[in-house]
């Protein structure tokens, strides 16, 4: 690590209040060039830290820019992942308040729910497949905290990997029979079509994004414990929203879920 613990806290404090505030700010790697990986999740966990202790309940994980098109549209080459905080969720159907965001984007996801334990490292497809419970579809709003939706990775990481609302709903299906490679998805804007894409998008399958969570969770003496809700990241590039927007996400096998913008 790079930083000290006073810098780090001042980084989480900076960051969450950006959030909280729907303020834009610069990418924090322009003040903190020489900043590395473990800076990175350490502002995060701190931001987390700040919620939990303010009696915020963290609810469930997710990996962000998994798909190829979301790496290419942000201009990065590795997936990053954060944690999805109890007021983050949205009843499905209900509204978004637009003025609680700075830029926000819906991302079409497949979430998995968790049985039992996965531990990293060594954890692939077919351990997370045989301990997810159930998937069902979700829409993930992002909204980073950086001017213009420009960052690089370490930032990202820092600022949670741009969470900020997320909706599931549709059908809970077990994983047995299903081939989330091929499961596609169309995403509705205002009832138009506007993306669309299959699981193998997220790096190959979207179990593997889990599997590739916990896996990084490891090197921090971390796990993905059993009943986890997990996004497991955008199937397509992420779509602009604003006030007075309708999304709906179908996922074949899987039904719908949708919700809106105010």
């Amino acid at each position: 690590m790079k930083l000290d613990k006073k810098t780090i806290s001042a980084l989480a404090e900076h960051l969450e209040s950006a959030e909280l505030n729907a303020r834009d700010v610069v990418k924090i790697t322009d003040d903190h060039p020489d900043m590395d990986w473990d800076d990175a999740y350490a502002i995060q966990d701190e931001i987390r830290a700040r919620k939990e202790r303010r009696g915020v309940r963290i609810v469930g994980l997710k990996a962000g820019l998994t798909s190829h098109s979301k790496m290419k549209q942000m201009g990065v080459d590795t997936p990053v992942f954060g944690f999805l905080a109890d007021y983050y969720s949205v009843p499905e159907g209900s509204a978004v308040k637009v003025s609680e965001l700075i830029h926000p984007k819906v991302e079409p996801e497949i979430a998995f729910v968790t049985k039992a334990d996965l531990r990293g490292p060594g954890c692939n497809i077919a351990t997370v497949l045989a301990a997810t419970d159930f998937v069902m579809p979700a829409i993930e709003v992002i909204d980073s905290r950086y001017r213009d939706f420009k960052f690089d990775l370490k930032s990202v990481i820092a600022d949670n990997t741009s969470a900020a609302r997320f909706v599931v709903g549709g059908t809970m299906k077990p994983v047995n029979g299903m081939d989330l490679k091929t499961t596609g998805i169309v995403l509705e804007k205002n009832g138009v079509p506007v993306a669309f894409g299959a699981g193998a998008a997220v790096v190959g399958h979207p179990a593997a994004a889990i599997a590739m969570l916990a896996n990084e969770l490891a090197k921090r003496d971390q796990f993905v414990p059993a009943g986890s809700l997990i996004l497991s990241g955008g199937i397509t590039e992420a779509v602009a929203v604003e006030a007075g927007d309708n999304v709906t996400l179908h996922v074949q096998g899987l039904g719908q879920v949708g919700l809106r913008f105010e």
